[in-house]
């Protein structure tokens, strides 16, 4: 299978891509700096805000797989743009992305988004709402999607079991792992699973 990775480089998405590898399947990843390609990865260098960039990243491809930061950026909700439209163009159904726990539903306060409600500890909502934002516009389409939602990461690597859970965080769950976090996204996108579901998941 060749994939298009967004974020390759990044916590969740080192992993994701290193298991994708190990698995036979074919990357291709944008990335910012000029970096050697293999046989197994395909490096563009480009721009994620880029609609070139973002078509020329997914073309060929048969999924795609976003685990791009928020961070003080509004790069996501300006990237998913440009991704839907290349995956429609492409004829491509599957997506695979990394959103946040804080767009799951929330089991205090019934209609509203964890981040919406008092359940959420996050002062700071501008991370929460890009991924609301993707969550809002993979809806509006009838692609294959599905986002897989981490509580806060952690970068030790496969603490105990973990836990998840269709549309809610695993109750009392506090952090998970960034490799179990790729590890149930990489199973989500080659088992085909989780269809048009956000997917909560912690220890």
């Amino acid at each position: 299978m060749k994939i298009a990775v967004f974020g390759s480089t990044g916590r969740v998405g080192a992993f994701f891509t290193q298991k994708a590898i190990a698995g036979g399947h074919e990357i291709v990843a944008l990335v910012r700096q000029e970096k050697f390609s293999t046989d197994e990865i395909t490096f563009h260098v480009g721009d994620a805000r880029n609609e070139k960039d973002v078509d020329q990243t997914v073309e060929g491809c048969d999924v795609v797989f976003v685990a791009l930061n928020t961070d003080k950026t509004n790069t996501l909700s300006v990237a998913i743009k440009y991704i839907i439209q290349a995956m429609e163009k492409h004829n491509i159904s599957r997506i695979v992305t990394i959103g946040t726990a804080g767009i799951v539903e929330s089991r205090v306060e019934a209609g509203k988004l964890r981040y919406q409600s008092s359940e959420s500890r996050q002062k700071v909502k501008f991370a929460a709402s890009e991924h609301e934002y993707v969550y809002r516009a993979l809806q509006k389409t009838a692609l294959d999607w599905t986002i897989i939602c981490p509580t806060a990461l952690i970068d030790d690597e496969n603490m105990g079991i973990y836990r998840y859970e269709i549309d809610y965080l695993p109750k009392d769950g506090r952090k998970i792992s960034t490799s179990h976090t790729a590890e149930l996204s990489y199973k989500a996108l080659v088992e085909n699973l989780f269809h048009q579901k956000r997917v909560g998941i912690a220890y």
